[in-house]
């Protein structure tokens, strides 16, 4: 039966393909695709794990002590031999392997979940009970095939043995179902077999959704029951336009969306002709487009849409979910040099490490503040953990000598904080000068995006040499909700009066001092609000390469002199939503 799940839509597009549910289970694997010539060997893994935990078992129930109780342990590791032994079980997965190409741990996962929905479907109790002694037996099926779990989004290219064959494992296409899913995770899928994702929690700027949007996958989040809804190997659409996941799609719906979908791609073939068309507005107002990035890697993307520069390198993605082993200066000297020479004499603003709230370095140790969002995040973090900033800094500073590089402070509201960093950056370049290796100059810059910055800026602009406002956190603190909350992301408003003053005021008075301002947070990548933020004097834009020329085509279509009168009467309106709505 078809059903439809509403969620938040973060980036757009849509994507058609089987579920892969990992929110219910426990058990972390890695997912890819297997060769056809290695199916034989893959069937003869899962028979060994098989057979070895069987010989596991078998051995612990003759040697019950002799104090425990033997007839309740032994009717539960007869019950798990019994499932063990099952066809529904046994067979099914090996179904997976051979028709799909799963890999051992993902095929049993995947049977796993189906059958675990059974149980719990279940009216008898007992019954209902004997889910969890199923994965207590996939666990350990799982442990003799690896020898422990590896992350959950260790997910492998299919070998290209196995894309050159016709079979379905290539040619049906695969969508993620999750209760959530970690920033760190969600670089995963650069190299994943997944083309879109739904989960239960999430919000539109939250940094799952931010590099969703950068990676230009279709995505819905805060779909609060998905998971739960969804079943393993459903035909799912994810209309990234709508935030909406469609389950079990009829044919009709199919066909119309498929229809939907190859309209995209013809829209995005389009776009790319404006590539190497400079960026000025029907007056002449030329207009900066910067790329953010995550990854060195990613400059390429941003050379393919002609970025004039990197305005934002999230340097925190170099620092996650290293189980506490951070990267040492060499490490992230290579990376910072890797992007500046990506981009071939272009700026790239790197910022220094942005960890806390949404972002924690580890998974496996989240955040335990009452309020991560308010707590020892961004620079604060950096200032508590001086060693750790002064490599950092360090490795920017020797990387500055291969090419144009900014440095940008996030989270900045103090003098104190100003003063700090500056006095670091300082000692950085001594400690460089004393052990004789080359560095470079760097503009200065300080993320706007906590209220206070943006009501300090004479100050701010007598310490650095360029603002970038964070739209994001600015919007989040300005109106006092988690930007990840799905149950307050209603009251994210990018056109609440207060945070178009806090932007029209930093946008102004830095044009008044003549130091440059960008805007790097997602409302830079909003086409809705491309003419409103030209008209307010915005000059430089900075988002994620696959927004690019999107922008520029309302760049294009765009006349800034007029846009500027009607900014004005935008700015001062008590609804701004609905003059936006009036056309020029």
């Amino acid at each position: 039966m078809t059903f439809a799940i509403h969620g938040i839509t973060v980036s757009r597009g849509i994507a058609i393909g089987r579920a892969v549910l990992v929110a219910s289970s426990r058990v972390d694997v890695a997912h890819y695709f297997i060769a056809p010539e290695q199916i034989r060997a893959e069937l003869r893994r899962l028979r060994q794990a098989r057979d070895a935990v069987i010989e596991e078992l078998e051995r612990l129930r003759h040697e019950i002590p002799e104090d425990a109780p033997h007839e309740e342990l032994g009717a539960l590791l007869d019950v798990h031999l019994m499932l063990l032994q099952d066809e529904m079980l046994g067979a099914e997965v090996m179904q997976w392997i051979t028709e799909r190409r799963y890999n051992a741990e993902w095929a049993l996962v995947t049977q796993m979940e189906i059958i675990a929905r059974q149980f719990d479907e279940m009216q008898d109790p007992y019954l209902r009970e004997r889910g969890a002694d199923l994965e207590q037996v996939i666990e350990r099926l799982i442990r003799q095939l690896k020898g422990a779990a590896v992350p959950l989004l260790e997910i492998a290219s299919p070998p290209r043995e196995a894309a050159a064959g016709p079979d379905e494992a290539q040619q049906v296409p695969l969508v993620l179902v999750a209760h959530d899913l970690s920033p760190a995770d969600m670089l995963q899928f650069k190299k994943s077999v997944f083309t879109g994702f739904v989960t239960d929690v999430g919000g539109k700027t939250s940094h799952t959704a931010i590099v969703a949007r950068s990676m230009d996958i279709p995505a819905v989040v805060g779909a609060r029951s998905a998971s739960h809804l969804v079943r393993q190997d459903d035909w799912v659409i994810i209309d990234g336009d709508a935030g909406v996941t469609i389950v079990d799609p009829s044919p009709i719906i199919l066909a119309e969306y498929g229809f939907k979908q190859r309209q995209g791609e013809l829209e995005r073939g389009r776009l790319s002709r404006l590539r190497n068309t400079p960026a000025r507005t029907l007056d002449g107002q030329p207009i900066e487009l910067l790329a953010n990035i995550e990854q060195p890697t990613d400059t390429a993307a941003a050379l393919a849409v002609s970025a004039v520069g990197v305005g934002l390198f999230r340097t925190e993605f170099l620092f996650m979910g290293r189980e506490g082993k951070l990267p040492d200066e060499e490490e992230q000297y290579a990376a910072y040099r890797q992007a500046v020479e990506g981009m071939h004499g272009l700026p790239v603003t790197i910022r220094t490490v942005d960890v806390g709230a949404d972002k924690p370095l580890d998974d496996r140790r989240p955040d335990t503040h009452l309020n991560p969002a308010l707590g020892l995040r961004a620079i604060r973090w950096s200032l508590s953990e001086p060693a750790m900033f002064l490599t950092q800094l360090r490795a920017i500073l020797r990387a500055a000598a291969h090419g144009k590089v900014n440095l940008l402070i996030p989270m900045l509201a103090h003098g104190s904080e100003i003063r700090q960093s500056l006095e670091l950056i300082a000692k950085a370049r001594a400690q460089l000068d004393a052990r004789a290796l080359v560095h470079g100059p760097v503009r200065l810059g300080a993320m706007i995006e906590v209220p206070a910055a943006a009501l300090s800026l004479r100050m701010f602009l007598r310490y650095f040499d360029f603002l970038s406002i964070g739209t994001n956190d600015l919007i989040q603190y300005t109106l006092a909700i988690d930007r990840a909350d799905e149950s307050v992301a209603h009251l994210f408003d990018q056109l609440h009066p207060a945070v178009l003053r806090l932007l029209a005021d930093t946008i102004a008075e830095g044009a008044r001092q003549g130091k440059p301002v960008s805007v790097c947070g997602e409302m830079a990548g909003d086409t809705g609000m491309t003419r409103l933020l030209i008209g307010l004097g915005l000059r430089a834009f900075s988002m994620h390469p696959s927004q690019i020329l999107a922008v520029k085509q309302e760049v294009l279509r765009a006349d800034a002199g007029k846009l500027t009168r009607w900014a004005e009467q935008v700015l001062a309106s008590d609804e701004p939503a609905e003059l936006m709505l009036a056309k020029l």
